[in-house]
């Protein structure tokens, strides 16, 4: 992969008409910030977060985040649950959503962020799954094939944060390629990172098991939905109109 290279609005959310104006500037293919997450090992850190615009409509904008940004299971929290204890679960049920949409949602933004954040009509999200509104989601198969379409597989490819990568208390912890294949890793400043397993929404080839995009950028739909090693790409719409 080509070393990365992008460029980034850099953003302090102080009042709305702040947000509005600065995210109406964006491009698709283009890096905004938007609210904080830790980033570092020790996780005490509030950095911001940086998306990557998948769409600007003009009135909304659809994005993703650059990177992984935690290592969740798709469903289960407790550090008993082995790989091997996965259940029938739909993305409505899923402990995951409710993280993204609770715990994430209310740590990652701000009043005035979350002002500006859109509830989502969710669809494609397996057979037999019923249809979401969320604030905060995952890519489903059929968005993530038309935002490669768009902007290239190498968007398939993300490295974790040192947060997400550092095992946490419910025994979740991120898997990291080796560097040694090409389509697995992104040069950042002239340094190799390898590239990590993550999330999509869509239900697999079971209703035990969850697509997610694993090695050469592919779109797998095997995983079971107690797995531990998979990473969390946040995806949100921005209001750009209030």
């Amino acid at each position: 992969m080509d070393e990365k290279k992008d460029s980034l609005y850099t953003m302090h959310a102080d009042n709305n008409m702040q947000v509005s104006e600065y995210n109406k500037m964006a491009k698709p293919g283009e890096i905004i910030t938007f609210g904080t997450y830790p980033q570092t090992a020790d996780g005490t850190d509030i950095t911001p977060i940086k998306w990557r615009v998948l769409q600007n409509s003009g009135s909304e904008l659809f994005v993703l985040s650059e990177y992984i940004l935690d290592c969740k299971r798709y469903h289960g929290k407790s550090v008993d649950i082995k790989w091997r204890d996965c259940v029938d679960i739909t993305w409505r049920d899923c402990d995951l959503r409710k993280w993204l949409n609770g715990e994430f949602y209310n740590t990652a933004f701000n009043a005035t962020e979350k002002e500006f954040i859109k509830m989502t009509h969710c669809t494609d999200n397996g057979e037999g799954s019923p249809d979401t509104d969320d604030k905060v989601f995952l890519l489903s198969v059929n968005e993530i094939k038309d935002a490669s379409d768009k902007h290239g597989k190498d968007l398939r490819c993300a490295i974790g944060t040192d947060f997400a990568k550092i095992k946490k208390p419910d025994g979740c912890n991120l898997y990291v390629y080796d560097k040694t294949k090409k389509a697995d890793y992104i040069i950042i400043d002239g340094k190799k990172f390898g590239c990590s397993w993550w999330w999509l929404r869509t239900q697999g080839n079971k209703a035990s098991r969850v697509h997610f995009i694993g090695t050469n950028r592919s779109i797998r739909c095997y995983a079971n939905n107690s797995n531990a090693r998979d990473g969390v790409r946040p995806a949100l719409k921005i209001n750009l109109v209030l």
